[in-house]
C-alpha cells in the first residue's frame, strides 16, 4: 500500500476534479506484476494501468489500491468492472470514495462478484493524500491554501509599497512548486495593480494553474502579465455590484485579449468564487492575495492551510503592509485552532505551515 500511495502522489496537480490514486497488482504467488497511477483527468485510472501491465498474471492475484474502485461511468468506464474482468481474487483498499456516485458501491460490487475485499489499510495516509478532493466533495468548495512572504517583523512590503523581493530564490522556487500542486491561483485587483504578478509554476505543471483575479470595482490595468494567456489561462471574476463603466472596460479588455475569461458571481465573495471554481473542477486553490482579501477568505472559511515564509529581515514602518486585514475577533478565546508543522528551511528563509484542525 505504501508503494501505491507513492504512485498516487505522482499525479499531484494534474488529476482534478478526480482524486489521486495509485494501484499495485500481485500475482497469485505474491509477486509484483503491475502498477499504475491516475496521471490526468480523462485518462485511464490507476487500476486499469496496473491491470494492463499485469496482463494474464493478474488472474487469481491481489489488487492493492489507495481508493475504492469506481462503479460509475464518467469520462472512463467503471474500474470495478475491469477488476472483476481481470480475474482478481482479492482487493485491498486504503479508503472508501466519498463521491456520492461511488460511496461504497464499488466495494459492494466487488464483493457481490465473489472477490475478497479488505478495507482501511493505511486509511489515514490515503485521506491525507486526498485531503483536497475529500474537502471539495464534502463542502462544495476547493481546499484553500493562503500563502504570504513577510519579514521577521511581520511586514509584507515597505511603507512605500516596495515588496520585491522579501524572500530569497529558494523560497520563490518553493512557491512555484506549490502553484504546480494547485488548480488555481487567486489574487485581488489590488495585488494585480501593485505587483503585476505572473502567477505561474514556471513550467513545473502542464497546463499551468488557472490564474484568477477577483475584483469588486473592476479597476484593472490595461496592461498586465496576466492578460497574456499564451502560457496560462486567466479568469476575471466580479460581483453584480460592478459599475457599468467598469463592465464596459472589462468587455473591451477581454475583446483585446481573447484568452482572458470573465465570470459574474452571484456575490463578490471568497465563498462564491470557490463554489464557481469547484464547479470548474478545482480541488485545491492558492490564495496569493493582499491583506483584505486574505482576511475575507479566512473569515468565510475558505482557507484550510496557511503557508507563511518568514525572511530574516526587518522592514519597520508603522504604516507598512501586513499579511492580514481585520478578522473580526474581539477576544483571544475566539481564535480558531491551527496545527503548526515544524519550520522548514528555505535558504535563509523559514517556512511555517499551519493546518486547520478538524472541528
Amino acid at each position: 500500500m505504501r508503494r501505491a500511495l507513492e504512485l498516487a502522489a505522482l499525479g499531484a496537480g494534474r488529476t482534478s476534479p478526480n482524486p489521486l490514486v495509485g494501484a499495485v497488482v500481485l500475482d497469485a504467488a505474491g509477486t509484483l506484476v503491475g502498477e499504475g497511477y491516475h496521471a490526468c483527468a480523462g485518462t485511464p485510472h490507476a487500476e486499469v494501468h496496473a491491470l494492463h501491465q499485469a496482463g494474464p498474471r493478474a488472474r487469481g492475484g491481489t489488487l492493492i489500491v489507495t481508493l475504492e474502485p469506481c462503479c460509475h461511468h464518467g469520462r472512463t468506464p467503471p474500474c470495478a468492472d475491469a477488476v472483476i474482468a481481470a480475474g482478481i481474487a482479492r482487493v485491498v483498499v486504503a479508503m472508501a470514495d466519498p463521491n456520492p456516485q461511488v460511496a461504497g458501491g464499488g466495494i459492494a460490487q466487488l464483493r457481490a462478484a465473489g472477490l475478497e475485499v479488505i478495507t482501511g489499510v493505511a486509511d489515514t495516509e490515503a485521506q491525507a493524500l486526498n485531503r483536497a478532493f475529500v474537502h471539495r466533495i464534502q463542502t462544495g468548495r476547493p481546499l484553500g491554501i493562503l500563502k504570504w512572504a513577510m519579514s521577521l517583523d511581520g511586514r509584507t512590503a515597505l511603507s512605500n509599497g516596495a515588496s520585491q523581493w522579501i524572500s530569497g530564490p529558494p523560497a520563490r522556487a518553493w512557491v512555484h512548486q506549490l502553484r504546480a500542486h494547485c488548480d488555481a491561483v487567486i489574487v485581488g485587483g489590488g495585488t494585480l495593480r501593485a505587483d503585476d504578478p505572473l502567477l505561474t509554476s514556471r513550467g513545473q505543471r502542464e497546463p499551468e494553474p488557472l490564474r484568477v483575479v477577483i475584483s469588486r470595482s473592476l479597476e484593472l490595468p490595461e496592461t498586465a502579465q496576466l492578460w497574456d494567456t499564451s502560457s496560462a489561462a486567466t479568469l476575471i471574476a466580479h460581483g453584480p455590484e460592478a459599475p457599468a463603466e467598469a463592465r464596459a472596460r472589462l468587455a473591451a479588455l477581454a475583446a483585446a485579449h481573447p484568452g482572458v475569461q470573465t465570470l459574474e458571481l452571484g456575490a463578490c465573495s471568497a465563498t462564491a468564487l470557490l463554489e464557481a471554481l469547484a464547479a470548474r473542477g478545482c480541488n485545491q486553490v492558492l490564495w496569493e492575495c493582499g491583506p483584505e482579501l486574505a482576511a475575507a477568505a479566512l473569515r468565510e472559511g475558505c482557507v484550510q492551510q496557511v503557508a507563511a515564509v518568514i525572511a530574516p529581515k526587518l522592514l519597520g514602518g508603522t504604516p507598512a503592509r501586513t499579511p492580514l486585514g481585520d478578522l473580526g475577533f474581539t477576544a483571544l478565546d475566539q481564535l480558531p485552532l491551527w496545527q503548526a508543522s515544524a519550520p522548514q528551511q528555505l535558504g535563509a528563509d523559514l517556512l511555517w505551515t499551519l493546518t486547520q484542525e478538524a472541528p
